[in-house]
């Protein structure tokens, strides 16, 4: 199996899994040299599996971004996790990331140790623990840090790195192409995700109400794509999106005095939108509640999970 030009190439799959809020997402962004996941403060972010290609002259490494690992209660959370667990199977290598400036006190130490290790009886491909924010520890730390994971899992390979400064990404892609098979292309070169336009648009929306709401109403907040027309003649794609909420209390939280937070929303998401698309956008929003969502196994169905 050759690429197109008759060379071999390393070619596979691999899923990033983690805790919430450990950098996958910047970490996948980083290795694709664009953004695809959304990322944002808040744990939680990513909320489906997300697909990233990774093309160069000799390789493609196909990424899955995937939800935070925790213990959920609800529906919603209770999918977010099974698509992370699911994305362990039938890959060819595992990244586990954690953010090595959350400090654990010492009673959940033993906790999250078991929890990890819980998760990695669950795979059969070699994993790769990836330490996160490296930057913010200093190197008695991470080498304690390094020993104490090496007691729980026997990982393939350690490696500190800065997702967001892009430090020991090199490293990183090194140690997974050595882990990677001879064969083809799962996608064409030019292909930076499957994702459709609506989903990446949706989320690009998700995003900048995660970054502009208070605590509570990301989590409470979906967004669908409700028109998606392009006008070629006009070189202008319009789009109409509803954020949906659970609750009649977060619709004033989200429209803002005078409809000038849906309206922040609204630019910033328009500004990305464009730049994804490379095209001008006019982008239209509006609110709804529809009760408990996050509860309703058939809404969740229709938000693709």
């Amino acid at each position: 199996m050759m690429d197109l030009d008759d060379k071999p190439i390393r070619s596979g799959m691999v899923a990033i899994v983690g805790p919430p809020n450990a950098g996958k997402s910047t970490l996948m962004n980083a290795l694709l040299e664009q953004k695809i996941s959304i990322v944002t403060p808040k744990p939680q972010t990513t909320r489906n599996r997300i697909l990233g290609i990774v093309n160069a002259e000799g390789y493609q490494i196909v990424l899955l971004d995937t939800p935070g690992l925790h213990k959920a209660r609800e529906p919603l959370n209770q999918e977010m996790v099974r698509i992370a667990m699911d994305s362990l199977h039938g890959v060819d290598a595992v990244i586990y990331m954690i953010d090595v400036s959350l400090p654990l006190p010492d009673r959940l130490k033993k906790e999250k140790g078991q929890e990890l290790a819980g998760y990695m009886e669950q795979v059969t491909s070699p994993v790769i623990l990836v330490l996160n924010k490296v930057d913010l520890l200093n190197k008695e730390k991470l080498l304690a840090l390094i020993q104490a994971y090496s007691d729980i899992f026997p990982f393939h390979a350690i490696i500190p790195i800065s997702a967001l400064h892009g430090d020991g990404t090199d490293r990183l892609l090194a140690e997974l192409l050595q882990l990677l098979p001879i064969g083809p292309r799962y996608y064409p070169e030019d292909i930076p995700t499957d994702a459709t336009e609506r989903f990446l648009v949706a989320e690009i929306i998700r995003e900048k109400v995660f970054l502009l709401t208070g605590e509570e109403v990301p989590y409470s907040s979906a967004v669908l794509i409700e028109s998606f027309k392009e006008d070629p003649v006009k070189g202008l794609i319009t789009i109409h999106a509803a954020i949906v909420l659970e609750r009649e209390s977060q619709k004033g939280i989200v429209i803002g005095k005078g409809g000038l937070k849906l309206k922040s929303i609204g630019i910033a998401a328009r500004k990305d939108i464009e730049k994804l698309l490379d095209q001008k956008v006019l982008l239209k929003l509006w609110v709804k509640v529809r009760k408990n969502w996050s509860q309703d196994e058939n809404f969740l169905k229709e938000l693709g999970f």
